[in-house]
């Protein structure tokens, strides 16, 4: 369980604060033990069951951070080939799904490169890869820019540092 004040990837929200975790009444009777989460880089507040489906976890510390940005060369690009949208949407979602940023930087390099031999053909990436590779950085870059204690604006150039030299 967390407690108030973590920080937590909460499922397609991204990163939230635990404001709290209170007893809530349920239909039909009983109570039931809830968080109240602030998303940090949207608006809102999430009321959600401690006892949920929802895919929830810490957010990584600056050592894991600086982890694996070292390791970022060596993660393998992970971009699906062809053109089937729905092919495209259930490989992309299924990276994303995981909840792991290595599983980003594997969407974020791959899409990357892929729209570098878009380009070297004369061809445009697709809507799909842009969708998938914009939300993948927007997840990537919330955690790393807590993580590693920087403005989320500066993690792109960050990681585009150490992903050019493989990307050649």
């Amino acid at each position: 369980m967390f407690e108030a004040g973590s920080l937590i990837v909460y499922g397609n929200s991204g990163i939230c604060r635990v404001e709290g975790v209170s007893m809530k009444p349920q239909p039909g009777g009983g109570q039931a033990m809830y968080y109240t989460l602030t998303p940090l880089f949207g608006s809102g507040t999430v009321y959600t069951p401690v006892e949920t489906r929802v895919f929830m976890r810490p957010v990584i510390s600056g050592e894991e951070a600086r982890e694996l940005v070292r390791r970022m060369p060596q993660i393998e690009p992970d971009a699906c080939e062809g053109t089937d949208q729905r092919a495209l949407t259930e490989h992309y979602r299924g990276l994303l799904h995981t909840y792991q940023c290595e599983s980003l930087v594997k969407i974020i390099k791959g899409v990357y490169l892929k729209g570098k031999q878009a380009v070297a053909r004369g061809k445009k990436l697709g809507k799909t890869d842009q969708q998938f590779m914009k939300r993948a950085e927007e997840l990537l870059y919330e955690e790393l820019s807590l993580a590693l204690d920087i403005p989320k604006e500066q993690v792109k150039d960050h990681i585009l540092q150490t992903l050019e030299p493989a990307a050649q």
